[in-house]
């Protein structure tokens, strides 16, 4: 069963979400960032990437980072910018793109829950990504990020919050990249009951995004377990902040790849990709229409390339496309190791059209990898076994915005 439970959580007023809410920390470069710092000081990004506020010369240590997003936080509050809600409830977030809706309940979730696997994963952590979002929770006393959880909707979701969705939302407004936000507080006790009981009924919860934030939220409980003599187990570093959305609403793009190389001689890549996979020129860009396909572009030309027949995959994982295009191309040829860490591989989200990512390769030391979007059913059947995806295998599209619920420990 997965416990949920509602929370007092603090919010931006109607008026001013837009200007206050975020692109989440790790979607946005610190230049992207101190951008909108500079024109924007109630943005959350002062919060979750604190960095923007020093010069691009200052080299401040993370624990002068992280205490800038403690004061940037209390400040938010003191000003009046964050207003905590009068009573503990859930809250309803609907994203709308284009024809594309989504509508997830905002709770706290159990953390316990989390350590005994009923929340599943499909990605491992980095250490000193880790590292960072702990001392972050840690400093600030707070989730200010929600993880992104999933979980596979037997058809009852939206009969539970129809009735809600008729009412006028509390926030509603347009990002800058077009997509529809809203939020509604569920305070009825009988909706609450309702919401807890259908949780109740749902076995497991998946982690489509928000892996590091989990994994620290988990970590700084154990921390503060250790400190507290009187540790009861409903405090409130039990829990972490979420958004539960069910899969059928879930949209998940490609998440594509470009790739620095310094000379390359074309005949040798070509000669060397036919090997394992069926090579055609394309004669346009454009991203693949299956799975186990894979388009290229280098030199001003796109290829089709997709992956023999008479190749025979180990399991599920060795089967999907981020890792074929590993173990078949950028291991073998290109020498990359660790796609984590590789200086020379940079990934590109699936919302990027193909005429920005030609415009990135225009130096022609670039080589563009265009992937089929993973299937939502991909990672559940990786998360049930107990497996992990290859780095950078799924891109939600639309993102959450950070700022709009946070919720503080008391």
């Amino acid at each position: 069963m997965a416990i949920v439970e509602p929370f007092r959580g603090y919010l931006p007023s109607p008026d001013e979400a837009k200007e206050v809410s975020s692109p989440p920390y790790d979607v946005i470069s610190s230049k992207e960032a101190r951008a909108v710092y500079d024109s924007n000081k109630k943005s959350f990004l002062r919060i979750i990437k604190p960095e923007i506020e020093f010069e691009g010369s200052t080299n401040p240590s993370a624990d002068i980072i992280h205490s800038y997003a403690k004061k940037n936080l209390d400040g938010f509050i003191k000003q009046g910018i964050l207003s905590r809600e009068n009573v503990a409830c859930f809250y309803l977030y609907q994203i709308c793109m284009g024809q594309h809706v989504q509508s997830g309940i905002v709770s706290k979730v159990s953390i316990k829950e989390y350590d005994t696997g009923l929340i599943k994963k499909h990605e491992h952590t980095r250490p000193e990504k880790e590292n960072d979002r702990s001392k972050h929770i840690e400093v600030t006393n707070a989730n200010t990020g929600p993880v992104f959880l999933t979980y596979k909707n037997d058809g009852g979701f939206q009969s539970l919050i129809e009735n809600a969705l008729k009412n006028d939302p509390y926030i509603n407004f347009e990002a800058e990249d077009g997509s529809i936000h809203r939020i509604w507080k569920l305070k009825s006790n009988l909706l609450i009951r309702a919401i807890k009981n259908y949780f109740d009924s749902i076995r497991e919860l998946y982690i489509a995004d928000g892996h590091h934030r989990a994994a620290s939220a988990s970590r700084v409980e154990k921390i503060k377990k250790e400190l507290n003599p009187n540790h009861s187990g409903q405090e409130s570093y039990n829990f972490f902040l979420a958004v539960i959305f069910p899969h059928d609403q879930m949209q998940i793009l490609s998440y594509n790849r470009i790739l620095k190389v310094d000379q390359l001689d074309k005949y040798n890549l070509i000669k060397f990709i036919s090997k394992k996979f069926k090579v055609s020129k394309l004669s346009r860009g454009k991203f693949p229409s299956s799975k186990n396909m894979v388009s290229m572009y280098f030199d001003d030309s796109w290829y089709c390339l997709q992956i023999k027949e008479t190749i025979v995959f180990d399991d599920f994982v060795s089967a999907l496309d981020a890792s074929i295009l590993q173990d078949f191309l950028l291991q073998p040829f290109f020498k990359i190791k660790d796609p984590r860490t590789s200086e020379r591989l940079e990934f590109i989200g699936g919302i990027k059209g193909v005429k920005e990512i030609e415009n990135r390769c225009l130096n022609h030391k670039m080589i563009a990898f265009l992937l089929y979007p993973v299937r939502i059913k991909d990672l559940f059947e990786v998360a049930d076994a107990g497996k992990v995806m290859p780095p950078k295998s799924t891109w939600f599209e639309p993102k959450l915005r950070s700022g709009l619920v946070v919720r503080i420990f008391d």
